[in-house]
């Protein structure tokens, strides 16, 4: 794995007792025109905004799909189906974390998405809507890990299952190496055996379940709030466009290189 030169230069600057900086080539004006400046960016997040509200109106109008086929899962006290990952509400958001079985630990992308995972599940159930994350891995490998990363939201194993892969987010061997593996909607090389997404799913008042909407890749970057504040900050993601996942860590993990 590589680093960014930012970040390593940030990790030099500790180790030599310096405070990290931020040194870097840009306009320094006074205070008028700071404001003149931030009101006219102001107006375009503004219209952002209503693009960002139509846009995900146009999300929840999007047709359905019904879920007719059995799923049964593996979960901490037996058994699950996708009817009881709902636990009694309408609505059923399900994270797809990257953890096949063949790995010693769940992704380290995902990981830095789950970090915040456990204080959305009590907002959303006031709202109806229920969450879990699912993967490939067994339920043993999901436990042990989990507790390493010290989460308690629901996570539960698709092992021996479909789930995964009739909803984009696992690969068979053969679908791999052809080439028709199909990621984010197209056909090509997703990478890895497992991806990253996001999938929703809707239960009616006679019990059947549809799928309302899945995203993937970077689709999955509006939920995540470290991103938000990164966003927000001069350096931003501080991540080079062609070696984006390198400085993300699990969160035991950084400053042990």
């Amino acid at each position: 794995m590589g680093y960014s030169r930012s970040l390593l230069n940030v990790r030099a600057n500790q180790q030599n007792g310096e405070a990290p900086a931020v040194d870097q080539q840009h306009k320094v004006v006074s205070h008028d025109e700071w404001l003149e400046a931030r009101k006219a960016l102001l107006a375009r997040e503004k219209e952002f905004s209503r693009q960002r509200e139509a846009l995900a109106q146009e999300r929840r109008d999007l047709p359905w799909e019904e879920v007719t086929k059995d799923y049964t899962f593996d979960g901490p006290g037996g058994k699950l189906t996708l009817a009881d990952l709902f636990d009694g509400r309408g609505q059923l958001v399900v994270y797809h974390f990257m953890y096949p079985p063949d790995w010693d630990a769940g992704c380290p992308h995902c990981s830095f998405w789950a970090d915040a995972f456990d204080g959305a599940p009590v907002h959303l159930a006031a709202r109806d809507v229920t969450f879990a994350a699912v993967s490939r891995a067994s339920m043993a490998q999901i436990a042990a890990y989990k507790k390493r990363m010290g989460w308690s939201f629901t996570w539960v194993s698709a092992a021996g299952t479909d789930f995964n892969y009739d909803f984009g987010a696992s690969f068979t061997p053969e679908s791999l190496a052809d080439g028709t593996a199909v990621y984010n909607y197209a056909a090509g090389s997703p990478g890895f055996s497992d991806r990253e997404g996001i999938s929703v799913f809707c239960r009616d008042s006679a019990g059947r379940l549809f799928h309302t909407y899945s995203t993937y890749a970077r689709g999955i970057d509006m939920v995540n709030g470290t991103y938000q504040f990164l966003d927000l900050v001069p350096k931003g993601r501080d991540e080079p466009p062609d070696d984006t996942q390198f400085w993300v860590r699990r969160r035991d993990e950084y400053g042990a290189d």
